[in-house]
């Protein structure tokens, strides 16, 4: 059985673990945002991640880890813009969003002329211990 994971850029280019397809990976994850996921992802991609991965204390150091092989990798990109009068914050721009299937991650993509790297869209085929 596999899973779509999110792993936030941020997360990543902080103190994260670079992988890539054919890795064993062994993340603690929670919950993900919906409503955020859905603003940088779309519907449709958002409604499939099941779990974002955490590594700064968001969880007890007893959560379960979930374990298993990454079979393919997606860059997301989304585009922002301020919304109203403020033009001083920016916000996902509905529909803007841009996957791009990568080998590896490493929280070095570059921002898109019209987009900004958000994160990764991982599939990963659980361990039997896991699924």
């Amino acid at each position: 059985m596999s899973v779509l994971v999110w792993v936030d850029a941020w997360q990543l280019q902080c103190c994260g673990t670079p992988f890539g397809v054919g890795d064993a990976v062994a993340w603690r994850c929670g919950d993900p945002d919906p409503d955020w996921l859905e603003s940088v992802l779309g519907p449709d991609v958002a409604s499939r991640i099941s779990s974002a991965e955490e590594h700064h204390d968001a969880l007890p150091d007893d959560h379960p880890v979930t374990s298993g092989t990454v079979v393919e990798i997606h860059a997301a990109f989304c585009g922002y813009a301020p919304r109203g009068t403020d033009d001083r914050t920016l916000y996902p721009v509905p529909g803007s969003a841009v996957l791009q299937e990568v080998p590896h991650a490493d929280g070095s993509d570059r921002d898109r002329s019209d987009a900004r790297f958000t994160g990764y869209v991982v599939e990963v085929e659980l361990s039997p211990e896991t699924g």
